[in-house]
């Protein structure tokens, strides 16, 4: 890997802390979480594996980002039907408003990110 493409990966993750502090300033929530929403608007009631799988993230690091939407009443749990030890988690109406603000919202994206 040589310097400049080194220089564009911190780039374009200077930019995404940027994004990631303007839904925190402007909607109290996280990148992740943002993510989250969208990713349980696309397709409700998914298991916390799925939702890891689909974010990219761990699924310590997915249990945490999950466990913060709660918190927030963004999202909610349910058991599974087909099998009680595991949950299945979906948008609350409060999550639904949330990212029906974030689309909504023109939302200012930095040039390396478009």
């Amino acid at each position: 890997m040589d310097s400049s493409c080194l220089c564009r990966i911190r780039d374009v993750y200077r930019a995404i802390v940027d994004v990631e502090q303007y839904f925190e300033q402007h909607y109290d929530v996280n990148l992740n979480e943002a993510m989250l929403l969208c990713t349980l608007s696309a397709r409700s009631w998914q298991t916390a594996g799925e939702v890891a799988e689909t974010l990219g993230l761990t699924n310590s690091n997915a249990s945490k980002v999950i466990a913060s939407a709660e918190r927030l009443k963004l999202i909610k749990r349910q058991l599974c039907k087909d099998d009680k030890r595991r949950m299945r988690f979906s948008l609350t109406a409060l999550g639904e408003e949330r990212l029906a603000r974030l689309h909504a919202d023109d939302m200012p994206l930095p040039e390396i990110l478009r």
